[in-house]
């Protein structure tokens, strides 16, 4: 064991484990790491329904551990893994390409304990005694909601605090989905509400609003553009989700070709496309949340991607190479049993049931409550656009509190925000897909904002 190492077992000794916090999960080493951590954390598994279990990653804050709120943490997909919050995002940690790790300066753990859960059975180190790995988004809200009692009943102290959910991507079926479960349920967490970032909220509002984005950033030529707005337009309203007309068909497949088969990083469109336009090793996962009315043509992507289970642009080499490491695996608490980690499995995208494409009926329900809510979008991300989120906000049709302003970060627009009755939108300038990646400062900020529940500005 090195210095690092002894250094946090001392420090974990030091702190002390509290009554009810779960000893055998408990983090002791973690390989590549070369600073001594201030926080205790722990990895293991939680009971998500028979037979499934769901491997989760649990940090405390940095602040006030017993006092500050427990905020969960879901990336999308279908079938992604939290490990890249952890790792990549949101985290305390952050990963150099040699695989050694460094402290995330903006980590939402300095002001919150953060569980990342890697969810459903099938994806990352989760997995099902079964191997049936075929669901549906109402079975992931169920198994969800287990896995949370199941958290609850190994750290009872944390029962008492105020919790949230946060995510982004296809959590935007997840995390409405699971806060259903919750209300709807007889347990005594204390549920304060949610955040959806560049969410999967609803697939009409995401495609229409997708063909604007890219013909206002430069995507489209004139011709393309007269053409999707004389065969897919009527009386000043543009149907590019499901429109029967075969011209405009036509139209919006040359744009999506132009938006997701010309080397674009569709999940953050200034930034460049690792791997470049060759690499299509997860093409048809990527397309699989647009367009899905028409059913276009994809290639088979080639088996010889750099890495399984990466989305296309997305470089998680290092991630992959450390996850799979025998010493963390170790340190993490996996079985020697399972399989290789990947960011994403190809089997749960692949075999994963879509009920929900509308979210709007979970979220005029859940307003119903005592909740508030918080959906926020990098504004150049085309995965899931800025402009779906806005319209998707509006069409809730709450009182509107406050009208579209700037928020600001150390004297910057960091970017835009409006405000209704229990929920607000807000843009982040000059994120991708992953806003706490791609704008860390602006999204600490941003979180510890609504967990205070206290101005953007």
């Amino acid at each position: 064991m090195g210095l690092p190492q002894i250094l946090l077992t001392l420090s974990c000794l030091c702190l002390g484990l509290s009554s009810g916090q779960y000893a055998p999960d408990l983090i002791t080493s973690l390989p590549g790491l070369s600073t001594q951590l201030n926080f205790l954390q722990w990895s293991g598994y939680l009971q998500a329904g028979e037979g499934k279990y769901f491997h989760y990653w649990f940090v405390e804050s940095q602040r006030n551990p017993a006092s500050d709120p427990l905020v969960l943490w879901l990336n999308g997909g279908p079938g992604c893994s939290s490990m890249e919050g952890i790792l990549a995002e949101n985290g305390p940690y952050r990963m150099n390409a040699d695989g050694s790790l460094y402290r995330n300066s903006y980590s939402w753990n300095l002001v919150a304990n953060v569980l990342y859960l890697e969810s459903p059975a099938g994806v990352g180190y989760s997995y099902s005694l079964s191997r049936n790995y075929q669901i549906d988004d109402q079975q992931v809200a169920a198994d969800n909601y287990q896995a949370l009692q199941s958290f609850f009943e190994k750290f009872p102290t944390f029962a008492n605090h105020d919790f949230y959910i946060f995510g982004e991507s296809y959590g935007g079926v997840y995390i409405p989905s699971l806060s259903a479960q919750i209300v709807q349920g007889t347990s005594s967490i204390k549920f304060k509400g949610f955040g959806v970032g560049n969410g999967l909220s609803s697939y009409q509002l995401n495609d229409d609003t997708l063909i604007e984005f890219g013909y206002y950033h430069g995507l489209f030529g004139d011709n393309l553009w007269a053409s999707l707005k004389t065969y897919c337009c009527s009386e000043g309203t543009c149907n590019f989700f499901n429109n029967t007309d075969n011209n405009c068909l036509n139209a919006v497949s040359e744009a999506y070709d132009m938006i997701e088969d010309t080397g674009l990083n569709i999940y953050n469109l200034y930034s460049s496309c690792w791997g470049a336009k060759s690499y299509q090793g997860r093409y048809a996962a990527d397309m699989s949340n647009l367009f899905r009315t028409y059913q276009l043509n994809v290639a088979t992507p080639p088996p010889d991607g750099p890495i399984p289970g990466v989305p296309e642009c997305i470089n998680a080499t290092a991630m992959y190479v450390w996850m799979n490491r025998d010493d963390v695996r170790r340190a993490l608490h996996i079985p020697d049993s399972l399989p290789v980690w990947e960011l994403c499995s190809p089997q749960v995208t692949s075999e994963y049931q879509r009920q929900y494409t509308d979210m709007a009926p979970f979220y005029l329900e859940l307003l119903q409550h005592d909740l508030r809510v918080l959906v926020y979008n990098g504004d150049i991300d085309m995965a899931c656009n800025f402009l779906g989120g806005e319209k998707f906000v509006e069409a809730l049709k709450q009182p509107m509190v406050s009208s579209y302003q700037p928020w600001y970060l150390n004297n910057q627009v960091a970017g835009f925000f409006k405000e209704y009755e229990k929920i607000s939108f807000l843009t982040v300038k000059g994120s991708g897909h992953m806003v706490p990646q791609y704008r860390p400062a602006q999204a600490l900020k941003m979180f510890e904002s609504f967990l205070s529940n206290t101005s953007f500005l």
